[in-house]
């Protein structure tokens, strides 16, 4: 299984000069706790979530009118190939220790995103399909 399966192709993303108010309103707009920060060639450049937003903006009392995306993005973003698995990429994401990963084609263009969340939804879908299965061809519990 493949982890397009549960890619969202509706990736929230804000070029690296968006300011960092900016960034916090299209968060807020879209409730999401994170956005992508891509290159002119809508490559990955970084992650910037509202944690990030917290601790390296406000909590260092910066004009968040002035810093830019860039500036306090994690860098060195982690992604994932379109082909790549579901248990690969769980792996991957478990050894990095992040919830979050664009999936990039061969070029290395963003297609889209993952979150552990979304790939738990849908490993919950495919459990129930099992379960489904194995009561259809199991005999009855005598009551």
């Amino acid at each position: 299984m493949g982890i397009v399966k549960c890619c969202r192709e509706q990736v929230v993303a804000v070029s690296p000069d968006t300011p960092a108010v900016e960034v916090a309103r299209i968060m807020g707009e879209k409730n999401v706790g994170s956005v992508v920060v891509i290159t002119g060639d809508y490559r990955p450049a970084g992650i910037l979530t509202d944690r990030d937003l917290a601790v390296r903006v406000m909590a260092q009392e910066k004009n968040p009118g002035q810093v830019r995306a860039e500036e306090v993005m994690t860098r060195d973003v982690i992604t994932f190939q379109d082909n790549m698995g579901i248990y690969e990429a769980i792996t991957k994401m478990t050894d990095s220790g992040i919830r979050r990963m664009p999936v990039v084609d061969d070029a290395g263009k963003m297609i889209g995103i993952v979150t552990m969340d979304d790939m738990i939804r849908m490993l919950g879908e495919e459990m129930a399909v099992i379960a489904k299965n194995i009561e259809k061809q199991s005999p009855p519990i005598p009551m």
